[in-house]
């Protein structure tokens, strides 16, 4: 099981990382602010300032001056929405053995994360792979994995009727579809990634959130590997390189 870096032990050669906290459970300010401010935060202990929403309050002059510096408004709400990837799945392709036996207990935490997120008008936005059908449309992809063998792995996770979908075509959910225009649409700026595979799409997808600079959070509960030691490896480079907020899936909307 992943372990969060700002949880791990500095013993031998694992280094102790330090860690903001995120959605559910400490300050929501921005990854980029964090690091402008790393020095002031680490140098006497101060703990940023933040609203009952998770905000930045802009109490403190040393954030206060970040804010005016990067003309942050410190009363604009983030804006999150729930990204499912690929859990409409026929499940009978190479590596699907291995693929579902990580996703099993993934369904059912997806399954209440999904839950609680729809009680909270969190939009949810599903980024399906067209597995090649460019003729399908996603009721037909739908129809087709709940068809299969594996519908227990799609059945509790299917879109409801206030769901978005958007159909790619490679691993990343942005490359060459409409997701990001539809997000500044909805005026939506962090993201929480779900579904699988996490070695592969959700990591391509997290790397693609970040170098647009949305806010990335992944529920290292609420993703499914094939490799888990490349899993390991992709959630830590998430984390380390790219400024994810890695947490389990119960730390969000409480």
């Amino acid at each position: 099981m992943y372990e969060p870096a700002g949880r791990q032990e500095a013993t031998g050669g694992t280094r102790q990382y330090d860690r903001p906290t995120g959605v559910g459970g400490g300050c929501r300010f921005p990854q980029r602010a964090l690091r402008a401010v790393r020095s002031h935060d680490t140098s006497d202990g101060h703990t940023l300032p933040r609203t009952q929403d998770g905000e930045p309050s802009a109490s403190c002059t040393v954030c206060r001056s970040w804010l005016a510096a990067h003309r942050w408004n410190p009363g604009r709400m983030s804006k999150t929405a729930l990204i499912v990837i690929d859990m409409i799945n026929t499940y009978d392709h190479k590596d699907a053995d291995q693929l579902i036996r990580s996703a099993e207990p993934v369904v059912p935490v997806l399954t209440d994360l999904l839950r609680r997120a729809r009680g909270r008008g969190v939009p949810v936005i599903y980024v399906n792979d067209n597995f090649g059908e460019w003729r399908s449309h996603h009721g037909e992809l739908l129809e087709r994995a709940l068809a299969t063998p594996h519908a227990h792995l799609v059945e509790p996770v299917k879109p409801d009727a206030d769901s978005l979908f958007v159909l790619k075509a490679r691993h990343s959910i942005f490359f060459e579809t409409p997701l990001h225009y539809l997000l500044q649409q909805q005026g939506i700026d962090r993201l929480v990634l779900t579904g699988q595979v996490t070695e592969q799409c959700v990591l391509y997808s997290a790397l693609d959130a970040h170098i647009r600079h949305f806010e990335v959070i992944v529920p290292h509960d609420a993703v499914a590997h094939i490799h888990e030691d490349l899993a390991q490896a992709a959630l830590r480079m998430m984390e380390r390189n790219m400024g994810a907020r890695v947490c389990g899936s119960r730390e969000l909307w409480v």
